[in-house]
């Protein structure tokens, strides 16, 4: 996607970057889009799965999907824009029956920009960086979860950018889901502050209203990253809290009480190897830590079989190691993760090993994963994945 994309300042400023331990991108000033720019790329993916029924191999398991994104974004003149993007998706079964295919409008949206100010208005993204709880992820590059609503970034103030949203709903294969099943919707304040040298701090707060049948709910999310010599070192807060039967979204809310999520890490970076330790806990909330379709928060884990308080009101600790290596043309890379859960309950763990890679302009990679007793069950998970992604 091009850099030229309005908001762009809230997108480069990638805060909460999972396995990347990379130091956050510095902000830059909101763009207006150029005079016309256009994306796209095509993407395939296959999953050998073994969920404890099939043997890892077998074909009545598997799974594939063919992904393809077109996008453009155009200026119209006196600060105003537009954009759009169409995910095109194809999923098949293990024997590569076709089972669906789906072209759904994924951002539809208009652009104003007047100074340091940029609006967008209409179905569209929403950066990880600013709004930790409900954000926008890509699978095969095609985007899962949009948001319907508006979004305000400003950066006058120095070293920081402030953001505010208002969505009213989230729409995901085609389908709009309203927040909290009415047209009140979700506000959103978000602040990241880069004032402090090789530091960036980053909070953003959230307020659901009761619709009347429906009861309130609220977030927030803060965390500070900090590079000390070759080390990077972060901490994160987390707080979710739903009133009973409230948001159809907060699957796991039963307003019995409030979740609290704190993570912190350590990392670096030695010649051509980098390493990362995370350490995180959980309470026994029941208030998911996502409105997406990934958590930001950093003790989720392998792909999120773990750590994102998968069974609610379940305390949780979670430890995890991420390696990476640097090999040939690409980057060698590894995790190892565990979930403790509150006692009677089997301690789940997980592997992973894979190797990324750039070839003739894919982005490919190949990875093999276990997970034993996922959902602190005896279930047991394996997988072996196959992607490759081009972009233009």
């Amino acid at each position: 996607m091009k850099k030229t994309i309005l908001l762009s300042v809230a997108a480069t400023g990638i805060i909460f970057a999972g396995g990347d331990i990379a130091p956050a991108q510095p902000v830059t000033p909101a763009a207006a889009p150029a005079a016309c720019d256009f994306w796209g790329s095509i993407g395939y993916r296959y999953d050998f799965l073994d969920d404890g029924t099939n043997n890892l191999g077998d074909s009545v398991n598997n799974k594939s999907k063919a992904v393809m994104v077109l996008g453009v974004e155009k200026a119209l003149g006196y600060g105003f824009g537009f954009g759009a993007e169409l995910d095109g998706i194809m999923k098949f079964d293990g024997s590569l029956n076709k089972q669906s295919e789906s072209a759904v409008l994924s951002q539809a949206y208009l652009t104003y920009k007047a100074g340091n100010t940029a609006i967008k208005a209409g179905r569209q993204a929403l950066p990880k960086s600013v709004s930790p709880w409900a954000w926008t992820h890509r699978s095969v590059n095609a985007i899962e979860k949009s948001f319907n609503g508006i979004t305000i970034v400003n950066t006058d103030l120095k070293d920081t950018t402030l953001a505010a949203a208002w969505v009213a709903s989230v729409a995901s294969g085609g389908t709009d889901t309203k927040i909290n099943g009415s047209d009140k919707g979700l506000y959103m304040l978000g602040a990241i502050y880069k004032g402090i040298a090789n530091t960036t701090l980053s909070s953003s707060i959230y307020y659901i209203p009761s619709n009347g049948n429906k009861g309130k709910a609220v977030s927030a999310w803060a965390a500070a990253e900090s590079k000390i010599s070759s080390a990077k070192v972060g901490l994160q807060l987390a707080y979710a809290k739903a009133d009973a039967n409230s948001v159809a979204l907060l699957s796991n809310a039963n307003g019995t009480k409030a979740t609290f999520g704190a993570a912190a890490y350590v990392g670096g970076k030695f010649d051509a190897l980098d390493a990362k330790l995370t350490l995180a806990y959980i309470n026994n909330g029941d208030a998911t830590l996502t409105l997406g379709s990934e958590s930001a928060f950093w003790g989720d884990s392998l792909d999120h079989s773990f750590g994102k308080n998968a069974v609610p009101g379940t305390k949780q600790k979670i430890a995890k190691l991420m390696l990476g290596y640097k090999l040939g043309k690409g980057k060698l890379y590894t995790e190892i993760a565990a979930d403790k859960p509150d006692s009677g309950l089997k301690t789940a763990v997980g592997a992973r090993v894979g190797y990324k890679f750039k070839l003739y302009g894919v982005n490919a990679k190949v990875e093999y994963r276990y997970v034993k007793n996922k959902d602190f069950t005896d279930r047991k998970d394996q997988r072996i994945r196959i992607e490759g992604v081009y972009k233009f």
